[in-house]
């Protein structure tokens, strides 16, 4: 009984949220806002839905309740009456407000430089250890035998004689 329970609360609960989730977007344009042409008011939601509201940032204004946003929807729909197109419209909202009115703002061949700078760096600081981790391997590693100079006779004896064990304390050859 407690399980039928639960689970109709469940679906009571996903139907409000539906039924929010359908109503609360319609609720940023206000009916007096809407217009009487189907096809411009149409015309209208898809020109609102490419602008950003630019006091809810991230927010189309065609979804936002600020002020702001319900000017700017008017200016859009007073375009239209008087016949610009989508392109006008958005020209115009452009130079008015910058590109960062616009949700999709679009591509400059400038902008490609500022994307790819931390791409550039990492690759700069990655040779960079690289080149720094090699330099101090080289240090580090003992002096070779190629840069030690050859042994003389004698020392390669007394080396010979240490190697097989006998120690015995001979001067270096010519000293005495």
């Amino acid at each position: 009984m407690a399980i039928k329970i639960i689970a109709a609360g469940f679906r009571l609960c996903w139907a409000m949220l539906m039924i929010a989730a359908l109503v609360l977007p319609a609720a940023a344009v206000q009916p007096d806002e809407i217009l009487p042409d189907p096809r411009l008011e149409s015309r209208a939601r898809a020109l609102s839905a490419q602008l950003r509201c630019l006091v809810c940032r991230n927010e189309t204004i065609d979804d936002s309740n600020a002020p702001l946003a319900r000017d700017l929807r008017l200016i859009v729909r007073e375009h239209l009456q008087a016949g610009d197109t989508d392109q006008q419209i958005l020209d115009f909202m452009v130079a008015r407000y910058g590109t960062y009115i616009l949700l999709k703002p679009p591509f400059w061949s400038s902008a490609v430089f500022l994307w790819l700078l931390p791409l550039i760096i990492l690759l700069l600081a990655a040779l960079y250890l690289f080149y720094a981790a090699r330099a101090a391997k080289k240090r580090a590693q003992p002096a070779t035998a190629k840069a030690l100079p050859a042994l003389t006779a004698a020392e390669e004896a007394r080396l010979a004689d240490i190697l097989a064990g006998s120690d015995e304390r001979q001067p270096p050859a010519g000293k005495k």
